[in-house]
């Protein structure tokens, strides 16, 4: 399990099998970026990047350049066109090439400041570049900082499907501060707790307690992101490569979520929006396929339709895309399906029994 210390910032300890991290959750940590990373690192490079995209850049690229500039390190600045749609080999090869011309090497580090996206590709372009340099994760919104910058996956997307080029590149450092979750918009804010009552879903029944204090969730949001990172890092601990099936239990929604998502149109659907279709999908077929009661069920979707999130398909986007979408996908095995179930509410697992199906009929159930 990671170690998890209570205080301003609250610290996740991540201990994998050959590298180590810290994950900070608190208020006010950007401005002091270069102090966090000379005392929870290793690095002391004195050049380094920031990745980081349209909306998010003219917010907090400024603040997080000035840490780093009067703690000694020339900084770089690269900005991204904000969306999905960045998250391609294309934009990653014109970040690599930047940062050749600028004069970057090996020693540098790269800090990804933004979203999932941002997360995802510069994550990987750290992981990329000159075979490999330190990548410190500043996430901005609730998708990032509950999920997608722990655990050192990183990549981008192609025609054929989301995810399917990357690498495993774990950060040096994770600086979640929640402060910058008050800049997003509530489409935005509300989409990552799909994410969020996932982790409930399949390891913290109890969480769902908070997320249903709909009025107050913004007052806990620092208890809110420490407890779905702590989620995330113990699950990155006992397979961080995806090689035991444990890391897949994270999957719960996302099979049919990514086949939603890239049927779709990349841009149609945000991230959370996506999942939250195959969230309620995967519950209902929990409880025709396992032993999740209805009641169960109905309080995931219940809870995804507080936050505004869509428990309804529309009926352009036909079966067979987000079938044929998903045959792409990672989480098939030589053709077999790897789908995530609940046997009860906190608690989860793989199952090899849902047939295709199986996953039409869910689909028809959403339209």
């Amino acid at each position: 399990m990671p170690t998890i210390s209570e205080g301003d910032p609250t610290t996740i300890a991540l201990q994998l099998k050959n590298d180590h991290y810290t994950v900070l959750v608190g208020s006010g940590l950007i401005q002091k970026t270069a102090g966090w990373i000379g005392g929870k690192t290793s690095i002391q490079s004195r050049k380094a990047v920031i990745v980081t995209d349209s909306n998010v850049g003219p917010l907090y690229a400024a603040t997080v350049r000035k840490s780093l500039e009067e703690a000694g390190i020339d900084c770089l600045v690269i900005t991204v066109p904000a969306g999905e749609a960045s998250k391609n080999m294309e934009q990653v090869t014109d970040i690599c090439r930047e940062m050749l011309r600028a004069g970057l090497d090996r020693k540098s580090f790269l800090v990804a400041l933004g979203g999932g996206v941002v997360g995802d590709l510069a994550g990987f372009a750290a992981a990329i570049f000159q075979r490999g340099i330190p990548c410190v994760q500043i996430p901005t919104t609730i998708v990032s900082q509950v999920d997608s910058s722990v655990g050192g996956k990183t990549g981008v997307n192609t025609p054929e499907g989301k995810n399917l080029v990357g690498a495993f590149h774990q950060p040096k450092l994770v600086l979640a501060d929640v402060d910058t979750l008050g800049t997003l918009e509530e489409r935005e804010f509300n989409e990552g707790f799909a994410e969020i009552i996932k982790h409930a879903a399949i390891r913290d029944a109890s969480l769902l307690d908070l997320v249903e204090d709909r009025d107050r969730i913004r007052e806990h949001l620092v208890e809110l992101v420490s407890r779905n990172v702590a989620i995330k890092a113990a699950v990155v601990e006992e397979d961080e490569r995806e090689t035991t099936g444990t890391r897949a239990l994270l999957n719960f929604g996302h099979t049919l979520g990514h086949g939603i998502e890239a049927a779709g149109g990349y841009g149609r659907f945000l991230h959370g929006e996506a999942i939250s279709l195959g969230l309620v999908a995967a519950a209902r077929l929990s409880v025709e396929h396992s032993t999740l009661t209805r009641e169960e069920s109905d309080r995931i979707i219940e809870c995804l339709e507080q936050y505004g999130l869509p428990i309804q398909l529309a009926d352009d986007i036909s079966n067979e895309a987000i079938l044929n979408a998903m045959q792409r996908d990672k989480k098939f095995e030589a053709g077999a399906i790897r789908f995530v179930l609940l046997d009860t509410l906190g608690s989860a697992f793989v199952s090899p029994d849902i047939s295709s199906n199986d996953l039409e009929e869910a689909l028809q159930a959403l339209r």
